[in-house]
Parts: C-alpha cells; structure tokens; sequence
C-alpha cells in the first residue's frame, strides 16, 4: 500500500479513569492533529524552530502545555505577564496559521460513569470515535486506499500494549465504518521532539476545558474551533468533535 499525503499526531487531556471522576477536571479530551506532510514540512516545523532559537536560544526544548501553563523549567523564561503574553500570542498565532484538521472527543467520565452498567475505557471510547472521523476525512480527499500513520506519544509498555490491541480491534470492525485498513499506529518516545506531537498536546485541553465550562472565556479553544472537521453545513457537532455521552 502506498503512504498517504496524511499524517496524524494525537494527544490527550485528562486521565481515564473511572474509578474518581468526581475531581475537579472529569473529563478526558483526545485531539487527532491531521496535517498535509508537505504543508507540514514547510510550513509547522520551521515556524515552531524559530519559535524556539528565538525564545530559548535552542530547539531541543520539547513544548509542553501544562509546563508552560505553570511556567515550570525551561518554561520560567515567561515569569513576567509581558513575556508570557508575548510567548502565547506567538504561538497562539503559529497553531491559527497551521494548516490543520482537527478531529477530538470528548468524555464526560462522571456522566459516561452514571449511565453505564459497564462503562467503557474513556481512552478507546474516545479513539474509536476520533478513528472512525479520521477514516471518514481521508475518505472524502480520496485517500482511504492509502496508509496513514497516526503518531501516539509513549506512556508505558503495558498502557502502550493496551492502547495498540483496542485499535486493531477497532480497524478489525469495531467501530460503525467497517473493517479499516488504511491506518496504523506508531508510538514515539517524549523525548522525540515532534513538532506535530507538541501542537496536538497544546490543542488537548483547551477542548476539554470548553466541554467543561463552556461559558468561560476560552481563547485557545477560539483558535481551535476554526480546525475542526466541518459538515458541509459548516457543523462541527459530530464531524470534528464528538463529546460524549
């Protein structure tokens, strides 16, 4: 089979675990970052570099949104509200620019908890629904007959294991598209630096966040409501974002 002009990156928001949902944050969020490998290439990558020689004089530093929400090191560059405001407007920008699709679900874990008998893993939950928008995306651009490789950061080999078992189950038939043979998953380490991992992981919880409290002021979520998978009608509502139940 050949390679897709397509590239997945996906990360996640939250945890999921059912067994305390009643915490201050009970959801899990999981964004699917689809990208044009050229546009990628030419476009994301060099503007996230320069980001980086610009801000911390080098672009090994691996950008990560709770490190920087909390300005933990190397993040304590931004201490000052000008830097800080300065930094995210920036990178506001780059992810606004970025020729992205973005397709994510989101997990209500104490309702999901509530209406089930037997509730499902919110991470399968949420990748089946992201998987079965993704193959329907690259269906309409006329790359369903071609591989895409959808890009997971590592967590663990038995969580790892795990999450790999639930999405060749879920490209065996398990999801209402049918059997799915133009996906395949890989997982890299934290430590890869990769650009389209640091953007999905930047997007992941301003979704959550507005599926939370969707009357609070959410300016990421602004920028990433434009990204989102659209019906024809310009709907976003099943197509880019799933929240669930």
């Amino acid at each position: 089979m050949d390679y897709s002009d397509f590239i997945i990156y996906v990360d996640e928001s939250g945890d999921h675990d059912l067994t305390q949902v009643k915490s201050p944050y009970p959801i899990f969020s999981l964004a699917f970052c689809i990208f044009n490998k050229k546009r990628y290439v030419d476009e994301v990558v060099p503007r996230l570099q320069d980001l980086k020689f610009r801000w911390f004089g080098h672009d090994a530093i691996v950008l990560h949104e709770r490190e920087i929400r909390k300005r933990e090191r190397p993040f304590e560059v931004l201490y000052t509200k000008a830097a800080n405001d300065a930094f995210m407007a920036e990178l506001g920008k780059i992810v606004a620019d970025a020729p992205m699709t973005v397709i994510s679900a989101v997990i209500h874990k104490d309702n999901h908890k509530s209406r089930y008998a037997v509730p499902a893993n919110p991470y399968e939950l949420a990748l089946r629904f992201c998987i079965e928008r993704a193959v329907l995306f690259l269906k309409d651009l006329g790359q369903s007959d071609k591989l895409t490789h959808i890009i997971v950061e590592c967590r663990g080999k038995n969580e790892d294991e795990g999450l790999e078992l639930e999405f060749r189950r879920i490209c065996d038939g398990q999801n209402f598209v049918g059997k799915i043979d133009c996906l395949d998953i890989l997982f890299v380490d934290k430590k890869a630096n990769s650009s389209g991992l640091q953007i999905a992981d930047l997007i992941a919880r301003p979704i959550g966040l507005k599926a939370l409290r969707p009357n609070q002021t959410n300016r990421a979520y602004e920028v990433i409501e434009t990204k989102f998978r659209r019906s024809q009608r310009g709907s976003i509502e099943g197509y880019g974002i799933k929240i669930f139940p």
